[in-house]
């Protein structure tokens, strides 16, 4: 799948026991996404500890991407979003890392750039000690649809 330049990964099949969208009224909410493209994580461990700030960048893009692949299959055709309304970033850090806003800039730019306006969004960014299957980062939306 592409979207502008931007290839999509196959959406990832849920690891747990949930289901990748719910929809409430017409927004669609995109259950926690990892950094893992076709059920492999190519980086796993902590922004600050194991990984670098640019690695975790990258983490948080694949994240996106999984993102909009859970969205399109959902949707069949992403030009139905509206906007993206919200969007929170999960980042596993060191102790002393205080970037967690620079890393979730790495999903950030990939919604933007594949949805353009309607990729701009209210964020929240967050430290925590580990996620699921050691993924550095893991990302949440919603999205509104029309």
């Amino acid at each position: 799948m592409e979207v502008g330049y931007l290839a999509l990964p196959e959406p990832l099949t849920p690891f747990a026991r949930y289901v990748p969208c719910r929809w409430s009224g017409d927004e669609v909410h995109v259950s926690g996404q990892v950094a893992a493209r076709e059920g492999e994580f190519p980086l796993r461990g902590r922004v600050g500890a194991e990984l670098t700030p640019e690695q975790g960048r990258a983490a948080a893009r694949q994240c996106a991407l999984n993102v909009l692949a859970a969205l399109k299959r959902e949707l069949n055709d992403l030009s139905r979003i509206r906007a993206l309304v919200k969007v929170t970033v999960f980042v596993a850090t060191g102790p002393d890392f205080l970037d967690h806003h620079l890393v979730a800039d790495g999903a950030s730019e990939v919604f933007v750039e594949a949805l353009g306006d309607v990729g701009e969004h209210a964020r929240s960014a967050v430290g925590v000690a580990r996620l699921p299957m050691d993924s550095p980062v893991e990302i949440e939306a919603t999205a509104l649809v029309g």
